[in-house]
């Protein structure tokens, strides 16, 4: 027995040496990744802050076993190599989960770190999540909006939130598969278009490409696969394209280098999907970056001159050129883009920059701080900033509303228009006249009567396209209305007409707030405690909401005191009725649902599906092999969505707490609506007969609907199917491929 008890010891002090040696392995490759000059208080507080994480997070291991502490320090490093962050940053990442999963308060590490332990702590409390008692509609989006309004004061809680997004992305395999979408679907939404719009544009291409592996993974191992059955030849290939180009610029007088690299299997994808190309035929699988080494004033000659060499040995694609250089993207990326024609015809896309562009396109806003003034672009990310800043100017507003137009601003194509005095504005491709309106002030966008594009009046929700010049006619008396919203597409007009909306319905509400006031005073009771109690009571989202529907009759002061009494000055209801908000309630889907066609056998947060009142969504049309989640709606009880459904992503970004975990339980007797979308040659009559007889009578399928139309050659077939899994859907869509004359065939997601 002591000999057992003694080798449980050994392996248990093995585990603990095994485990501080991985901790002191990473400790030391964080501080070899740290590039920024430190003093002695630097070099003092990092390894506070290191020992402060590894005792507070010492009895926490991850789910895939390894101590807790290594996250954390493996967000620092990557703060400090990958985005370039300096001392403070990396202090703030090492404790960035503390005060949420440890004893350790905001309190503690501000006394700890001398004088600048009050920002330290001011931006730990930034990464902090909100308390788990929080009431909100959307915990994700109230947790998101903390973290903007930090950002707004201090931008590194915002890139080390992304250092902290892109390491879980990066450990996600230990987490259940319903866990892993529902991050990756938080992520897709959020978190890549932010780091595209912060100028991390290797942050973003890693976050599309983690969430495709988890969203689609056949495609994406399918993809992976090819391009590395690809790779010598593709190499071969860049060696002869470069060739001649390196011989060229040798001759030149200053200095450069070239790396090629491959296009993320998100892109590859998207090409994929969008251009309806198999993977052999994407010629342009690959981008050549060429960098130089030159002064700043000198940059944009040299590019233009690296251009024409290029553009001398190789013929260029005219409209492919891409000159952001000259006018560098709204998130201040530089680069001058074109796609020639290499050798055996193939389409290489070639990036030309200089070194301080290529620091700033691969760490995005912290290089740009670095270089900050040697441009003569303006400051980029400080009008962003603002624009930031006026969305969070209202505090009271719906915290999905509010995330739902931050995302506007992190747009990744852009329109340039002018002022009639010619000074140019970036809005988001989609912008319409009243955006802009909106965008050169809020009184001016206001005031709005009529709006002149190219000196023609336009309506307010004209689109705007690039080069527009665009004028504002404004009158004193007017104001937004609830239509505008439907007539602007940037976040910013939509916060700012909502804010005066609320405004108006607040002097609206003003005379009905009056005169409860008065009744609370001859019942002797306490105002706003009472007011609060109504707000929550009747469901309100706010006090003006409450006081605008009394104003409009909707509710009536003897209807309201008809439901309470006062009691020791306080108002008490007659009859607790209670309505908690949506993310408080453990919502039950109604059981005993009827019977319908098209039913398979699903598993529901691990019951059976037959217990539960569910339908299949319309907008992707499940199948028994797709993966799938629940979603609880409102009003229509359960929907079983695809994860790849076009809808999937906002779902479970902003109502996580509606997700129910779903999974195909077995074979299925039933069939399932699938729709395909053929394309192909229309060789005159023959083709529905083609089509038909290969649904009908070789694949024994049932035909639901079919709708075909042709145009100069070429026809479009919309196929609605009853199939009973997605491997006769993909027989089909293989054996459809196959017809004569036909392109392709993809299922349609919406």
């Amino acid at each position: 027995m002591a000999e057992i008890v003694d080798i449980l010891e050994e392996k248990q002090l093995s585990q603990e040496e095994q485990d501080r040696q991985a901790i002191t392995r990473n400790y030391r490759r964080l501080l070899e990744s740290i590039k920024a000059n430190m003093d002695e208080e630097d070099k003092r507080n990092i390894r506070l802050a290191f020992e402060l994480a590894v005792d507070a997070h010492k009895e926490q291991r991850r789910k895939s076993g390894e101590p807790y502490v290594l996250h954390p320090i493996e967000v620092a490093r990557i703060c400090a190599e990958e985005i370039g962050l300096g001392p403070t940053a990396v202090i703030c990442a090492l404790l960035h989960d503390v005060v949420e999963d440890t004893p350790v308060t905001l309190e503690d590490i501000s006394k700890r770190f001398g004088e600048r332990g009050a920002h330290i702590a001011k931006i730990v409390d930034g990464l902090t999540k909100l308390d788990h008692a929080y009431s909100a509609t959307s915990k994700q989006a109230e947790n998101f909006r903390k973290v903007l309004t930090t950002l707004v004061e201090d931008v590194r809680v915002v890139l080390i939130k992304m250092a902290d997004r892109l390491h879980n992305m990066r450990t996600l395999g230990a987490m259940p598969r319903h866990k892993q979408l529902k991050i990756a679907a938080e992520t897709s939404y959020i978190y890549a278009p932010l780091a595209h719009r912060l100028g991390l544009y290797s942050f973003k291409t890693e976050f599309e490409d983690l969430c495709m592996k988890i969203t689609e993974p056949e495609l994406y191992k399918d993809i992976a696969r090819k391009l590395n059955e690809t790779k010598r030849a593709r190499v071969d290939y860049i060696s002869r394209f470069l060739e001649p180009i390196q011989k060229a610029l040798d001759e030149e007088l200053f200095s450069y280098r070239i790396t090629g690299r491959p296009k993320s299997i998100y892109s590859i994808s998207n090409k994929i999907k969008k251009k309806d190309t198999p993977f052999e035929e994407i010629y342009d699988l690959f981008a050549i970056r060429i960098i130089v080494d030159v002064p700043p004033k000198k940059e944009k000659s040299v590019c233009w001159q690296v251009y024409s060499e290029v553009t001398d040995i190789y013929r260029p694609i005219p409209e492919r050129l891409k000159d952001w250089v000259t006018t560098p993207k709204s998130n201040g990326y530089e680069s001058l883009h074109t796609t020639v024609i290499g050798p055996d015809g193939r389409f290489v896309e070639v990036q030309i920059r200089s070194e301080r562009m290529n620091e700033i396109a691969e760490r995005g806003f912290a290089a740009h701080w670095k270089y900050k003034g040697v441009s003569s672009q303006p400051d980029v990310y400080d009008i962003w900033l603002n624009s930031v800043r006026d969305m969070l100017e209202n505090p009271g507003e719906d915290a999905v509303e509010f995330l739902s137009d931050f995302k506007t601003n992190l747009f990744k194509d852009e329109v340039y228009v002018f002022t009639p005095k010619g000074d140019m504005r970036t809005l988001p491709k989609g912008a319409t006249a009243l955006d802009f309106a909106f965008s050169i002030h809020t009184d001016v966008g206001y005031r709005c009567t009529a709006i002149k594009v190219n000196n023609h009046i336009v309506p307010m929700g004209h689109e705007l396209e690039n080069g527009d010049r665009i004028e504002i006619i404004t009158s004193a008396k007017q104001k937004p209305s609830e239509g505008w919203l439907k007539m602007v597409n940037t976040g910013r007009a939509r916060s700012k007409i909502r804010s005066s909306m609320k405004e108006e319905r607040r002097k609206q509400g003003e005379l009905a707030r009056e005169a409860f006031m008065r009744k609370c005073k001859n019942l002797k009771i306490e105002v706003e405690e009472s007011t609060e109690l109504l707000v929550k009571h009747f469901g309100y989202k706010s006090h003006v909401d409450l006081f605008f529907d009394i104003a409009m009759d909707k509710l009536t002061i003897p209807q309201i005191f008809k439901q309470f009494q006062e009691e020791n000055g306080k108002l008490v209801p007659i009859v607790i009725e209670e309505k908690p908000k949506p993310e408080e309630v453990e919502v039950e889907v109604p059981k005993a649902r009827r019977k319908h066609a098209g039913e398979g056998k699903l598993l529901i947060n691990d019951e059976p599906g037959n217990l539960y009142d569910y339908s299949f969504a319309s907008c992707c049309n499940p199948v028994p092999g797709d993966t799938i989640f629940g979603y609880l709606t409102t009003s229509a009880g359960l929907k079983i969505h695809r994860t790849t459904c076009p809808n999937a992503t906002n779902l479970m970004a902003n109502y996580g707490y509606r997700i129910m975990r779903t999974e195909w339980g077995g074979a299925s007797e039933s069939e399932f609506v699938a729709n395909l979308i053929i394309k192909g040659i229309d060789d005159g009559p023959g083709v529905i007969q083609r089509l038909t007889n290969k649904i009908s009578n070789q694949l024994k399928l049932n035909i639901r609907s079919l709708a075909i139309a042709g145009n100069q050659g070429y026809y479009e077939a919309k196929v609605s199917l009853l199939v009973p899994n997605t491997d006769q859907l993909y027989l089909a869509v293989e054996a459809l491929k196959n017809l004569d004359h036909v392109s392709s065939v993809t299922r349609e997601d919406s």
